[in-house]
């Protein structure tokens, strides 16, 4: 199955010159969306992943069902404010702004073999914050698994150091 033909490109979304990357005609469909997850955690599971993580909030629509699929839990990272427990947070350059990212602090235990999951690998700002709240708890990344990729935006160039695996390049 071609994946990348049931992603809807918007045009001028959401703004002049922007062609946006729509997954929900990808999640919409059933096969599509059971290949995407399948592809994803056969990933994971080479990486022999023991936890999900996922960015919110696309990255809770992949990574909570790649850790359902392999029986590993899932670890929510969240905007600022959105977590009730004690949180770690790491704050990042937007592109008009600054934003913050918030893992609870018991979320991973050292040396947990931790991927993490998400819609987009663009810029790579999302994955490099989410990577450090990680890491600060003392969780290995072990890998990296996206549905698309914009090899346009060198994104994959910040990651040297992690397996990185996306299922569309555009």
């Amino acid at each position: 199955m071609n994946l990348k033909d049931k992603i809807r490109v918007i045009s001028d979304f959401p703004e002049p010159g922007i062609r946006f990357k729509d997954i929900t005609t990808l999640l919409q469909d059933g096969a599509a969306f059971r290949s995407a997850i399948d592809q994803m955690a056969a990933f994971a599971r080479q990486q022999n992943a023991d936890l999900i993580a996922g960015p919110e909030a696309r990255g809770f629509v992949l990574a909570a069902p790649v850790a359902y699929s392999m029986g590993v839990g899932f670890i929510p990272i969240r905007k600022s404010g959105k977590l009730p427990g004690e949180t770690v947070s790491v704050s990042y350059q937007l592109e008009y702004g600054k934003d913050k990212l918030e893992i609870h602090r018991d979320a991973i235990q050292p040396g947990q073999r931790v991927v993490i999951a998400d819609d987009l690998l663009a810029t790579g700002g999302t994955v490099s914050s989410t990577i450090k709240l990680v890491e600060e708890l003392g969780g290995i990344v072990a890998g990296l698994a996206f549905m698309i990729e914009l090899t346009y935006l060198s994104g994959r160039e910040k990651l040297k150091n992690y397996e990185v695996f996306s299922l569309v390049q555009y």
